[in-house]
């Protein structure tokens, strides 16, 4: 009787001690971040930024498991803008956001019908005051503006609007300066996308997508007061630099409608006469689009070298690195997929004829179905960039925000490559590019 007591009493005293064991360990893990999630910090001329939340690639986070799935993506993988619109423009603040909300299920299913989405920025609310854009917008493109709202009508949150395959939201006048830093460049916003049921308002999925955005074009490495670009003219203005060479050089031949020098005409937008497909800009007939302008003329100037630091002169950036994705990490270049500026100058069709994958990945599975890759479906419908990510950013990207989406899918970082994101059971194949997939 003693011994079997005294057995009795050893068990619970075991199991009092792994309750308060189990116990512990819990609450360390609630009051301590999660191995999967850092904070980073990123130095852009001279000031921090911070990045939160940085994901791991090694991370092992539980992936979503509801009913329905969002994935969103931007584009283009960067969209740059004009820090200042008071002399001239290139590009406004103008960025896209597309979403596709899946059902899962064997088969599963793209739907749009009975469901809308939205976006928005937790920590970039405005713009206005952030850019001066709004102060020109007129004069550049005709349009009275409220502040805040771009030139697509849409704002920093609202509902996408509803396609045949997807959502999307164009246009959103977004900067790279965060609310929390509003004086800190930060072009790798997040924004997060909801799916509601359109009847109950019942929150069927989210997520949250990179929108790259970024004013770091370095005209000034040749425009500054006399600059290799410009030289014996000094202005104390980058921009104003460029309007009094272009004056210099061309102010004879402006077309009627045209005429009179840009620097008594400001703030000038370059697609007034040069076409620009980025804006659907038709220019002025007879002269060369502004993409071909831009690059015979700096081609002529030999002055560029033909690497990524010299398309990072005027592209975002040697702090920005839009040029992000897989294919950067492996090696590759804009070179090697555009070209150098003198192959540049010479596209037919800047932003609407541009490389393509099936260029490089020859198996016909691999074929796109649109000119563009970021038009192009894929496997069950979805977008080639719902599942790979963005042009110039293809999964795994070198910037941590970019990952975030796809670990919140599937636990891990890279393109999505977990079949149950969609599927409720593991189908048969090897790929989705396979045939009949």
């Amino acid at each position: 009787m003693y011994k079997k007591r005294s057995l009795q009493d050893s068990w619970i005293r075991w199991g009092v001690i792994l309750m308060v064991v189990t116990l512990a360990g819990l609450a360390f893990m609630l009051i301590t971040k999660p191995a999967s999630i850092e904070a980073q910090t990123s130095s852009a001329e001279g000031a921090t930024q911070i990045y939160l939340p940085v994901v791991n690639v090694s991370a092992s986070t539980t992936p979503v498991s509801g009913e329905y799935i969002l994935i969103g993506w931007n584009d283009l993988g960067m969209h740059c803008y004009n820090r200042d619109f008071s002399n001239l423009a290139v590009l406004p603040p103008f960025n896209n956001l597309w979403a596709q909300v899946v059902k899962r299920g064997d088969p599963p299913e793209i739907v749009t019908g009975g469901i809308n989405v939205t976006y928005g920025f937790s920590d970039n609310t405005y713009s206005a005051g952030k850019s001066n854009f709004w102060d020109y917008a007129n004069q550049l493109f005709g349009v009275n503006l409220a502040p805040n709202i771009g030139l697509a009508g849409n704002g920093l949150a609202g509902t996408m609007a509803r396609e045949a395959d997807h959502f999307v939201a164009e246009g959103i006048p977004l900067t790279e300066y965060s609310d929390s830093a509003p004086t800190v460049r930060d072009p790798y916003q997040l924004a997060t996308l909801i799916a509601y049921d359109a009847g109950s308002g019942k929150e069927l999925a989210r997520n949250q997508v990179v929108a790259p955005v970024s004013t770091e074009m370095h005209c000034d490495y040749c425009h500054s007061d006399h600059g290799d670009g410009n030289e014996g003219i000094a202005t104390g203005v980058v921009e104003t630099n460029i309007l009094t060479k272009h004056d210099q050089e061309n102010m004879e031949n402006y077309p009627p409608g045209h005429t009179g020098p840009l620097m008594d005409r400001r703030p000038i937008l370059c697609a007034e006469c040069h076409s620009s497909n980025a804006l659907g800009a038709a220019g002025v007939a007879g002269l060369p689009s502004l993409s071909h302008a831009i690059h015979a003329k700096h081609a002529e100037e030999g002055e560029i070298p033909a690497t990524i630091e010299g398309c990072y002169y005027c592209h975002p950036g040697p702090t920005t690195k839009c040029l992000r994705g897989i294919m950067y990490q492996r090696g590759l270049t804009c070179i090697d997929c555009h070209g150098d500026l003198n192959k540049v100058k010479l596209n037919p069709s800047p932003w609407l004829n541009e490389p393509r994958c099936d260029g490089c990945h020859k198996d016909p599975i691999y074929a796109q179905n649109q000119a563009l890759y970021r038009m192009s479906t894929g496997h069950g419908g979805m977008y080639c960039e719902a599942c790979h990510d963005s042009t110039h950013a293809i999964a795994p990207s070198t910037q941590p925000n970019d990952a975030i989406k796809f670990v919140n899918l599937q636990g891990h970082s890279g393109a999505l490559a977990e079949c149950t994101v969609c599927h409720l059971t593991q189908p048969e194949g090897t790929s989705p590019h396979s045939a009949g997939n």
